[in-house]
């Protein structure tokens, strides 16, 4: 289907076509609506009857639009015209690798600021399960300032939890399909378990960029042999020429760097590519050559005559002392070392030096299982695990090395939980319990008091020292830590429940609390410099990639490390190490909706939390928090039916109207926060007029028929309550007693007579609209969440437990309670949390929200 220029596909005005390959044809096209030029790619209506090529197509938009990485071309919609389909992205100007290899070989500085993103790139791929499978010089695009884009992941694997493919000794002939035992992707730079027709995984993609980082360094490629035949078995059986042969100035290290990722074996290989990626990152500074091509030669004006030598080693030796002096400094500035500590698929809860120094003690949930403790050292290798019961975390270490526990810990979602805090030698036994719900706490300089965070029924409070209330907020508190010299408390205060955005402040012992920083996106890990002067934290400006800072208490604040993906600090000992973890969060939202029979994945960006589903399971509404964001929260829409989602605004989702017409949404950057109604379809969103200017509001809820909301609000600093409001005419009433909370997330009955609620003395009730006294809620628990109604009203779809949690199918009236279902993940490695879930009428179609974190844990030297 050639596009001729000034026709249209869908919105899009065609301009110009910029070529055309096997797997389509790409167009120059301008988006009127935002006046943006993009790149379209259409698969032509004669391929689209190929259900292989239609396969391989749908595969690329799937898997690119899944992305939202700097260094890999931006997706932005797929959509099908005129029975064929095309994939929307960003213009790209510049040229391909290939292109810039016609010129000869690359330097070693540019190749290895080439090579960097790349890896960084195939990283983010690799964490979302996705494999490239293809990647070459032709897939890899350098713009024309110099940014490089990976494109093309036609050939992409959406990898989902299951069994190992078996195995098979045969080679089929076509290079097109992709089951199990077939070749794919380009001969050049397949890995040998490609060319075996086994299944590729991170570690084949780490293969081919050797060989592409090779060719840029080369000019000739590693294994290419004047057949097909000839090219798989030199990757098979030999080894590509040394690059110290044909190019004298390569560093040493970095053609290290390369032979690892070409070993034929993909366990010898390094075995992710975050790990390659801080390989280059260690030898960027080295990778520029001498005049003489001889790493270590001295510049010509520094060689001196065998006339005076004594005053040349003099010299010599002074300026060896200097430079030393000063790459050390800078080395210490810009070059911090990373030594990794754990190396298993998890979450790492928390983390602290021991009093040494050296020795870390931290607890993690590895592989799926519980929280368990463990100690390690750098240059020693594995953990080793403690005698602690499991489900015991660390909360902090005195100096002296005792610790403090948290045991029996409970709670929902990643912030809200608590538990007992309890005292324990490092050596180990049965920890000696202190106090009941306390979710944060960390020693006073002399080792014998704490001071501790306990979150309460309508607030959180900081006690400094333990028993002495110091300040108390609405939102919650995160990350106490007391000053060396025990005067002062910091920690991260974060204004909404539910949502880590944060600010730094602290706190001294008579109350007096002082905010030191803006109110950040993300803020989660704090510790005090050694001198006690600044405070270290991780946040981040916009999105949910965390950079390790410091602010003074004056609010001189100031970045100390920044690297792609997320950090997490844990602690700072006395001589300046910094104990911290990278973390590769992803927030995403599956569930069986119209059309499977099974789970599937109906995530947009990295962080989407699922919002609302429609009674007939057909639309998610849903939000994104994180990275892809931005510095404002998206509100999304998916039809379950369609591949592209739709953003609808920015705020926070709070419910999609009974007609589908309309999403409640929250504007959370305003103060005081507005309620907004985005429209689904054509037509513009509705500020709606603030209820009460005394009125504080913290969320909403659709009534059946969408003429009202309940409104869940606070006057001033009093206790939250649920309001009736209408839309129509702006009318408010007081309507649920102040000390109720509400069963969320569905907690009205589909008839709109009854609220689900716990009472002041945290009994299910049903609460009536239309007044009355509430009536109890009979085979429901104050842990319970709603899920759903039947359509009836008759039951109720109740969630408990954690992971898996537990759905229960409850008779309101009987309170007969069956198990409906057990819901997680497959995969559990990294799961902090399952839910919300959601459940349509008819028990046919659910919905719900997972996080998960895998994490290392990092000791980092050089850092000031």
């Amino acid at each position: 289907m050639a596009l001729a220029s000034g026709s249209k596909l869908g919105p899009y005005e065609i301009i110009a076509p910029l070529g055309a390959g096997g797997m389509g044809e790409v167009y120059r096209a301008r988006d009127p609506r935002i006046g943006r030029e993009v790149a379209i790619k259409v698969l032509p209506a004669s391929f689209s009857s190929d259900p292989d090529r239609l396969r391989r197509f749908e595969q690329e938009a799937r898997a690119a639009g899944q992305l939202n990485h700097p260094s890999i071309l931006t997706v932005y919609e797929f959509g099908v015209h005129e029975g064929a389909p095309f994939i929307v992205s960003e213009l790209l100007e510049g040229e391909t690798l290939r292109g810039r290899l016609s010129a000869g070989p690359i330097s070693n500085r540019k190749a290895v600021e080439y090579a960097i993103p790349i890896a960084q790139g195939l990283a983010a791929a690799h964490d979302r399960g996705i494999y490239h499978r293809d990647l070459k010089p032709e897939n890899l695009f350098i713009t024309r300032d110099e940014r490089l884009k990976i494109l093309d992941f036609g050939l992409a694997k959406l990898v989902q939890p299951e069994e190992p493919p078996a195995r098979t000794s045969s080679l089929p002939t076509t290079p097109t399909a992709t089951e199990p035992g077939t070749v794919m992707g380009t001969f050049s730079y397949m890995a040998p378990e490609q060319v075996r027709g086994e299944p590729a995984d991170a570690r084949s993609d780490i293969f081919a960029f050797g060989a592409v980082l090779y060719e840029m360094l080369s000019a000739t490629r590693a294994f290419e042999r004047p057949t097909a035949a000839e090219t798989m078995t030199a990757i098979l059986r030999e080894e590509p020429p040394e690059l110290s042969t044909a190019k004298r100035d390569v560093p040493p290290s970095l053609e290290r760097i390369i032979a690892h990722c070409l070993e034929k074996d993909p366990g010898r290989r390094f075995q992710s590519a975050r790990d390659l990626a801080f390989a280059l990152e260690a030898v960027s500074g080295i990778s520029t050559a001498t005049a003489s091509g001889v790493p270590g030669a001295a510049p010509r004006s520094l060689r001196l005559p065998w006339r005076g030598a004594l005053a040349g080693v003099v010299v010599a030796a002074i300026i060896a002392g200097l430079a030393l002096w000063i790459g050390t400094r800078l080395v210490r500035r810009t070059q911090p070392e990373f030594k990794q500590l754990t190396f298993r698929r998890g979450t790492i809860d928390a983390a602290r030096f021991a009093p040494d120094g050296e020795s870390v003690v931290y607890t993690a949930e590895w592989d799926g299982k519980p929280v368990q403790m463990f100690t390690a050292k750098p240059g020693t290798p594995g953990s080793r695990p403690m005698e602690f019961p499991e489900k015991t975390d660390l909360l902090a270490v005195s100096p002296s090395g005792e610790l403090a526990l948290l045991v029996r810990a409970s709670g929902s979602g990643l912030f809200f939980y608590s538990g007992v805090l309890a005292r324990s030698p490092a050596t180990g036994g049965a920890p000696r319990e202190l106090l009941e719900n306390v979710q944060y706490a960390d020693w006073l300089s002399d080792g014998k008091e704490l001071a501790v965070v306990r979150p309460g029924e309508t607030e959180y409070s900081l006690e400094f020292p333990m028993g002495t209330a110091v300040y108390k907020t609405r939102g919650w508190i995160s990350n106490v830590r007391v000053s060396p010299n025990g005067q002062w408390a910091a920690f991260v205060h974060h204004p909404n429940s539910g949502d880590d955005r944060g600010l730094i402040a602290v706190v001294d012992r008579q109350g007096r609390k002082k905010d030191l920083t803006r109110l950040f996106t993300t803020a989660i890990g704090l510790a005090w410099s050694p001198d006690g002067q600044e405070i270290w934290f991780t946040a981040a400006d916009t999105g949910g990639n965390r950079a390790l800072r410091a602010v003074t208490r004056s609010g001189k604040e100031k970045v100390l490390l920044r690297i792609p993906g997320i950090l997490t600090l844990f602690d700072v000992s006395q001589t300046g190490r910094v104990l911290l973890s990278r973390d590769v969060t992803r927030v995403g939202i599956v569930g069986v909706v119209p059309g499977s029979s099974s789970e599937r994945d109906l995530s947009w960006l990295d962080m989407s939390m699922l919002g609302d589903l429609s009674a007939d399971g057909k639309s998610v509404l849903f939000g994104e928090v994180g990275e892809g964001a931005g510095p404002r929260y998206i509100v999304g829409l998916r039809n379950t039916s369609e591949s592209s989602p739709v953003q609808l605004g920015e705020g926070y989702d709070l419910g999609l109207s009974p007609d589908g017409k309309w999403v409640l949404s929250i504007n959370g950057y305003e103060d005081p926060p507005r309620l907004v109604l985005l429209p689904t379809g054509p037509g513009e969103a509705r500020v709606l007029s603030r209820p009460s200017i005394n009125l504080n509001v913290d969320g909403g809820y659709w009534m059946p028929g969408g003429e009202r909301l309940l409104i869940w609000a606070s006057e001033r600093e009093q206790t939250p309550r649920g309001y009736l409001y209408g839309l129509k005419d702006g009318s408010l009433r007081a309507l649920t007693p102040a000390g109720f909370h509400l069963m969320d997330p569905r907690p009205i009955s589909p008839d709109g007579k009854w609220i689900a609620m716990l009472d002041k003395d945290e009994k299910p009730v049903l609460f009536p609209l239309e007044g009355g006294s509430p009536h109890p809620l009979p085979g429901m628990t104050k842990a319970d969440s709603i899920a759903g109604w039947s359509g009836d009203g008759g039951f109720v779809y109740a969630v408990s437990g954690s992971i898996p949690v537990r759905v229960f199918r409850v008779n309101i009236s009987t309170g007969a309670r069956q198990l409906w279902k057990e819901i997680a993940p497959a995969d559990l490695a990294g799961i902090g949390a399952v839910g919300p879930v959601l459940v349509t009428p008819d028990g046919r179609y659910y919905a719900y929200t997972y996080t998960r974190t895998l994490a290392d844990l990092f000791v980092v030297d050089g850092v000031n």
